[in-house]
């Protein structure tokens, strides 16, 4: 990043994404911020030549409390920026306000684009921007960025930047630390007296990089500084300088703010929004939004759009006429095998990643876009909170949960809308524990139900119980506490067709680059150990414990290795031995509940190591196998003593 670059910052849900497409394009390039696994768009503005416009992600205030939002710090304290361009919510001025305090007093070039004035003028409220420029010493653009109103004036304040004005007087214990810190400060792009700030009211970015920067001796007077302001307020820094910004900004909006926030009839997004959100109306809302997004991504896109490509496209045209153009011009050799064989790169790696996952993170990222853009995401997550508190999470976590029935690889990447590291490990455990994709659960509830309703209550219950009580217990494990859920309830609004689709673009492009080698290395380390005879071997070690602890027929030891493959093979294999007359009905119920918990597919767990770290997938694998073995075998026991059958 250089100092040509263009910060877009702002609350979540304000419209940023929409303004940062506008300004860029439809070419941008998304990818994750150095040393972490957060996602930040960049892309060169249109109309400001040599400028990158970076879209960093949603900030509620500093100092940074997720991920998400330490990324944000980071750019903000650490990288050279031209200027700062803030997306602010016009019906929220007093909270768009106390950010741009917080942005100015960083010292570097800032814009303010007041977006949504349409809703803010739906709702009575007018805002004298002009005269709010003046109390902000900075330019204050009004913006529709969904209709592209304000953006060219938005562009023209941004070809002429220059530091804020605006200087906010804190209590004297503040005032008289920042003075004294300011000589053992290290040089930044950013003001002494923000980083100053920062630094006081414990924003852990600031903290890292100014302690990285400074010796012993410098560190220790700025703690000295800070204990002492501490002391003398009797209150928490961060609290005592929010006040005071508080007041400021209250000043400020009563003087360039008229009319009643909200009309004498809400608008029908509003009225929608208070439903959604109701304890009671919500319910049927949130069913038919996690069915409707379970219809889109796990039956039309990992069922329709699968068995469109993969059966017909690729089963029937691509992959025949690519086997037999490579066996005529290689013969029967090595080669041949490792591009076209059982475990070749082409049959099962490229077929793999463009005709049985592609369909499904297409439809995926269509939907999470039309969630995002709705506004409905951060209800869904208030509506499910309770729920997810009894395994230690928040209500942020249903999203990844639900989209794991239609494709685990994929929900495991969505996890990182989860605010803390803590929060991540846990739901990817559950994801690849108990949380069955959709090719899998159709396999497995077709298998159930032609045994009896019981033997799907008892795979049901069993699945759940195990994930609560992991979740329970791997939630008071790991270190580190539970996230609060804090999140802003927009007004539920139509999504932006072409935002989705810019969107939906990027990241297909991302998926492209990072996601479809991991299939490639995946398959021919598969073919490596078909070749040096590892896998039949395996296959055969494997047999005594099925046979002896899951009481299962010795042929069920090759369902569980092609399980790991793939999902739905696992529980297809099992299915065969059933149409065979080889299973049992309480054989079925244990080799459902077994396969289900077993270890997910290796493009889970290759997904699971980049974005939780090799370490973190190792342990995964080493807990989920025996579990899934030791449940599997104490089910069979347990139906065996009942005389279940």
């Amino acid at each position: 990043m250089s100092a040509n670059s263009i910060a877009l910052v702002g609350h979540p849900n304000v419209g940023k994404s929409v303004l940062f497409q506008r300004l860029t394009g439809r070419y941008v390039a998304v990818s994750n911020y150095p040393g972490t696994t957060v996602e930040v768009a960049r892309g060169a503005a249109q109309d400001l030549p040599g400028v990158a416009i970076i879209d960093t992600p949603g900030v509620a205030g500093l100092p940074a409390s997720s991920e998400d939002e330490q990324v944000t710090a980071r750019v903000l304290v650490q990288e050279p920026l031209r200027a700062i361009l803030q997306v602010g919510d016009a019906k929220n001025l007093r909270r768009t306000l106390l950010l741009t305090v917080q942005l100015a007093e960083m010292g570097v070039p800032l814009v303010l684009a007041l977006n949504m004035m349409d809703e803010a003028r739906s709702r009575g409220l007018t805002i004298h921007h002009e005269q709010l420029s003046r109390h902000l010493g900075l330019p204050v653009r009004p913006t529709v960025a969904t209709q592209g109103q304000g953006v060219k004036e938005v562009i023209h304040a941004l070809r002429q930047t220059r530091p804020p004005a605006i200087h906010i007087t804190y209590p004297a214990p503040i005032e008289d630390a920042l003075r004294d810190m300011a000589r053992y400060l290290p040089a930044s792009a950013v003001s002494t007296r923000g980083l100053g700030l920062l630094y006081l009211t414990g924003d852990p970015v600031a903290q890292d990089w100014i302690e990285q920067r400074s010796d012993e001796s410098a560190i220790a007077a700025l703690r000295q500084r800070r204990e002492e302001a501490q002391r003398a307020l009797g209150q928490p820094l961060a609290l005592a300088a929010q006040y005071a910004r508080m007041a400021w900004v209250e000043r400020v909006v009563a003087e360039v703010s008229s009319g009643a926030a909200v009309s004498s009839r809400p608008a029908l997004g509003v009225t929608l929004g208070r439903w959604a959100a109701h304890p009671i109306l919500g319910l049927p809302i949130l069913a038919g939004a996690l069915y409707a997004l379970y219809w889109f991504v796990g039956v039309f896109g990992a069922g329709d759009l699968v068995g469109l490509l993969e059966g017909t496209l690729f089963g029937e045209i691509i992959n025949p006429w690519f086997s037999g153009l490579v066996h005529q011009l290689l013969g029967d050799s090595l080669l041949t095998e490792f591009l076209v064989g059982e475990y070749g790169v082409w049959t099962m790696g490229m077929t793999y990643a463009l005709a049985l996952i592609l369909p499904i993170v297409t439809t995926f990222f269509i939907a999470f876009g039309v969630l995002e853009d709705s506004g409905y995401l951060p209800r869904l997550a208030a509506l499910t909170n309770r729920i997810f508190t009894a395994i230690g999470l928040n209500g942020k976590a249903v999203l990844p949960m639900v989209l794991g029935l239609g494709c685990v690889t994929m929900a495991t990447m969505t996890a990182r809308i989860l605010e803390s590291r803590r929060d991540r490990v846990l739901v990817t455990l559950l994801l690849a524990l108990a949380v069955p994709c959709s090719a899998q659960l159709g396999v497995v509830m077709g298998m159930l139900a032609s045994v009896s309703l019981g033997a799907t209550l008892i795979w049901a219950g069993v699945v759940v119980g195990v994930l609560l009580a992991v979740g329970w217990l791997a939630a008071r494990l790991l270190p580190g506490e539970r996230s609060m859920l804090f999140v802003e309830l927009p007004p539920l609004r139509l999504p932006q067709a072409s935002n989705v689709l810019i969107k939906t673009l990027a990241r297909l492009e991302w998926y492209i680059k990072e996601v479809v080698p991991l299939f490639l290395i995946g398959t021919a380390l598969l073919f490596a150990l078909d070749k040096i005879g590892a896998l039949p071997w395996l296959i055969q070690a494997g047999e005594p414990v099925v046979s002896g602890w899951l009481g299962l027929p010795p042929q069920a030891s090759a369902a569980f290795l092609m399980g790991f493959l793939r999902r739905d093979f696992g529980a297809t294999g099992l299915f065969a031995l059933e149409s065979s007359g080889l299973l049992s009905p309480s054989q079925i119920v244990v080799g459902m509940v077994t396969i289900t918990l077993f270890i997910p597919c290796v493009a889970s767990v290759m997904m699971i190591a980049r974005e939780r770290g090799v370490r973190t997938a190792v342990g995964m694998f080493v807990l989920i196998f025996p579990l899934a073995l030791l449940v599997g075998g104490l089910l069979h026991r347990l139906l065996a003593l009942l005389g279940w059958s």
